[in-house]
């Protein structure tokens, strides 16, 4: 009897693996991968349109004028308009970006000022224009009491115990306006969003003549067409296949890592940031 039962278990095994997938999946199988190339054929065609433009750039600019800041990022949401391609830091960090001092290697310093010194922007809560500057400020003390540091006061009598920390100052911002403003929008469509499709467009706009001075246009897609198994987020998925390209080939930095600080870096091209003297 048991070896009765092991035979039919093993021929229900073989007569499972003869006849394969089923006709539901594999009916699956096929329409998911036409709608990967149907979704392929329209990011490659948006492809084309794609770009940086810049048609005009100026020297020894003090400081921009922000007439759009970055909300809270969008991992997932499908038809969020909010731009996804742009995906930046979100809120103050989009404004302390254009603050923050390049090295000597083009990195930016997260601790020091030295890009614009300023930038313009309308709180949304009473829709004033608002002059952000920034610094290192003390934001806290280090405990005395603990072992390293008792050990780092002993070495150094002066030991600085406070900590600091890159701040904004926000004060009501003094007439005129930034002759040089930035701004971004979604330009994806419902069709282009159906297929995990963003598009983006960015401006540096000269507010005094309303002309653009340089535009971006980027397209993304999710591959994954909005899998979010295992915890995946399909718009950071999306990063890895954009026109333009983000961030150069790098081993081990995945590419929505190189999304971050890309508006300081497009303007940065076309507004060029006063000298030091």
């Amino acid at each position: 009897m048991k070896r009765t039962f092991i035979g039919s278990l093993l021929f229900s095994f073989l007569l499972t693996a003869c006849v394969g997938p089923s006709p539901a999946d594999t009916a699956q199988r096929e329409a998911a991968q036409a709608r990967l190339t149907k979704a392929e054929a329209m990011f490659q065609e948006r492809c084309k349109t794609a770009g940086e433009f810049i048609y005009r750039t100026a020297d020894n600019v003090e400081g921009v004028f922000l007439l759009k800041l970055r909300p809270k990022n969008n991992f997932d949401d499908q038809y969020r308009m909010d731009d996804p391609y742009g995906r930046d830091l979100e809120e103050d960090g989009y404004i302390q970006a254009f603050l923050w001092k390049r090295d000597a290697k083009g990195l930016f310093n997260t601790i020091a000022a030295g890009g614009y010194g300023y930038a313009d922007a309308i709180d949304p809560k009473d829709g004033k224009r608002y002059r952000y500057t920034g610094g290192m400020k003390v934001v806290g003390k280090q405990d005395p009491t603990a072992h390293n540091i008792k050990l780092a006061m002993e070495r150094n009598p002066n030991y600085d115990l406070n900590i600091y920390s890159f701040r904004l100052d926000k004060v009501p911002a003094p007439d005129p306006a930034p002759r040089y403003g930035v701004t971004y929008d979604d330009i994806s469509t419902r069709e282009e969003r159906d297929y995990w499709i963003a598009g983006s467009s960015l401006k540096v706009i000269d507010l005094k003549t309303n002309e653009v001075m340089a535009e971006r246009i980027g397209y993304m897609m999710d591959r994954g067409q909005g899998n979010k198994s295992g915890g995946r987020s399909p718009w950071l998925f999306a990063a890895d296949h954009a026109c333009p390209r983000f961030g150069p080939e790098e081993v081990g930095v995945p590419r929505f890592f190189h999304q971050l600080l890309q508006t300081r870096n497009f303007v940065e091209k076309t507004l060029h940031i006063t000298e030091e003297k």
